[in-house]
C-alpha cells in the first residue's frame, strides 16, 4: 500500500502551473523523432565492423512527433504521411519556434539527426532554443536500474510506451505497408506525450531550466522553472563570499535572489 501511495504525489508542479497566462510565455515543445536502420551487406552475425563500402543505405529521420507544453495535441509528421521534405521543413519550423526542446536522449540523438537532415538539403540551423534533456536529469540525479524512458516513466507510475512488433515494424514500414505506419505513427506519438509527463515529475530536478520569469518578463521573485510567484523563503544561500535569500517554490523547485543580503571582501586563497 505504501509503495502504491508513493507513486501518485507529485502534481505540486501542475498546482505551480495554474497561472497560464505567465507559464506559457515561454514556448516548450516536446519532440521525439524515428529513424530508419542502416542497410548493409555483412560477412557474420556477432561483433561486425562494417565499412563504408558495405553500407548500402544510411538511416534517415522517417517521423517525428511534437507537441507544445500546455496545448492537447501532439502533432506527427513522416515520410510516408507528408513526404519527406515536407516533414523536414516542419520539424524546422517548429524548432525556430521554440524558446526550449524537451526531449528524452534528444541531445545526442534526436537533434544531431535532424541537424544533419537540415543541412543535408541547404538549409540553416533553426532559430536557436535551449534543449532539457530529461535522460540527462535522471542519470544526473537518481540510480534506477535503467535509465530507459519506459522503465523511468513506469517507475514513477506515469503511462509507458507503446509495445510494438520491434524491427519488424520499422521492415514494414520501410516497405510502405500502411498497418505499420499507423503503429509507428502511435508508438511515436505516444512517447511524446510520457516524455512531457515525465520533464512534469522532473520538473524541481531540472537544473538550467530557461528562466520563465525572464520570458514573460514578471516583476518580482518567481520560480526560474515554473513561474510560479508561490514562493516560500526557506533560510539563506551562502557563497564563498556572499548570501542571498533562498526560496521553495510550490513546485518542489529550489532558487536564490539575486540580490546580496551581505558579504564580505577578504576571503581565503585557494
Amino acid at each position: 500500500m505504501l509503495a502504491l501511495l508513493s507513486r501518485k504525489p507529485l502534481s505540486p508542479c501542475l498546482l505551480a502551473r495554474l497561472s497560464l497566462s505567465r507559464r506559457f510565455a515561454i514556448k516548450l515543445l516536446t519532440l521525439d523523432i524515428e529513424t530508419s536502420p542502416n542497410l548493409a551487406h555483412v560477412w557474420g552475425l556477432w561483433q561486425q565492423n562494417v565499412g563504408l563500402s558495405q553500407l548500402l543505405e544510411s538511416g534517415e529521420v522517417i517521423s517525428f512527433a511534437a507537441k507544445w507544453y500546455g496545448e492537447e495535441e501532439v502533432e506527427f509528421f513522416s515520410s510516408f504521411h507528408d513526404t519527406k521534405p515536407f516533414m523536414v521543413q516542419r520539424a524546422h519550423e517548429l524548432l525556430s519556434e521554440a524558446d526550449a526542446v524537451i526531449h528524452f536522449n534528444g541531445a545526442r540523438f534526436d537533434i544531431p539527426h535532424l541537424n544533419r537532415e537540415f543541412v543535408e538539403i541547404g538549409m540553416t540551423p533553426p532559430s536557436p532554443y535551449a534543449q532539457i534533456d530529461l535522460l540527462k536529469v535522471v542519470k544526473k540525479n537518481f540510480r534506477f536500474p535503467s535509465n530507459k524512458l519506459d522503465y523511468v516513466t513506469k517507475a514513477l507510475g506515469l503511462d509507458h510506451k507503446i509495445h510494438n512488433s520491434g524491427h519488424t515494424l520499422w521492415v514494414k514500414c520501410m516497405a510502405g505497408d500502411f498497418q505499420a505506419w499507423e503503429e509507428m505513427k502511435a508508438y511515436n506519438m505516444q512517447d511524446v506525450v510520457i516524455t512531457e509527463q515525465l520533464y512534469d515529475r522532473l520538473l524541481p530536478w531540472i537544473t538550467g531550466h530557461p528562466s520563465t520569469g525572464l520570458h514573460d518578463e514578471t516583476e518580482g521573485h518567481s520560480c526560474p522553472n515554473c513561474g510560479s510567484a508561490e514562493l516560500e523563503k526557506r533560510g539563506k544561500a551562502y557563497t564563498s563570499v556572499s548570501v542571498f535569500q533562498r526560496y521553495r517554490c510550490v513546485c518542489g523547485k529550489w532558487s536564490r535572489g539575486n540580490k546580496r543580503l551581505s558579504s564580505v571582501e577578504i576571503q581565503g586563497v585557494k
